[in-house]
């Protein structure tokens, strides 16, 4: 199988977080399945996000045509952040919590489409295609360690 490119490996990662946030939007009260399913969306925006920046925002910020796009997707990183925040201090018991899990979704699933639409098609001009391999490499090393130093 050939080597796997940095579009393939965080759609991999993508395709996750739409699972689970879709899961975690069908839960109600404060269920050992909601706190699983919220723990598993946080660990996994949280690797996919550091290894993300790294691997693939700071590289494309080596090209004037990458530093706005890469800018708007790291702030867009913080408020993913803070809605993480946010529900870690609400009560998941109470009315108040399931909004906020869609409001994160909603926010998440902005993040990827934009990603998969405009990122990646500026991204595919601005790479090389060996960097293209071996960032989807380097992603996927940072990514797991962060995600074996959160589990």
């Amino acid at each position: 199988m050939a080597d796997t490119n940095i579009f393939e490996t965080l759609r991999e990662s993508h395709e996750l977080q739409r699972t689970l946030y879709r899961q975690l939007t069908e839960t109600s009260g404060d269920t050992p399945e909601r706190q699983a399913l919220f723990e598993q969306l946080k660990l996994e925006l949280t690797a996919h996000e550091l290894a993300e920046e790294r691997h693939f925002y700071i590289p494309l910020m080596a090209h004037d045509a990458g530093i706005d796009l890469s800018r708007h997707a790291i702030s867009e990183h913080h408020q993913l952040d803070e809605l993480i925040e946010s529900l870690e201090e609400a009560d998941p018991a109470t009315p108040a919590w399931l909004p906020l899990a869609k409001k994160l979704a909603d926010k998440v699933e902005h993040h990827l489409k934009e990603e998969e639409h405009r990122f990646f098609q500026m991204a595919g001009k601005l790479l090389t295609e060996k960097q293209k391999t071996s960032l989807a490499a380097s992603y996927r090393a940072d990514y797991e360690e962060a995600k074996a130093a959160t589990a």
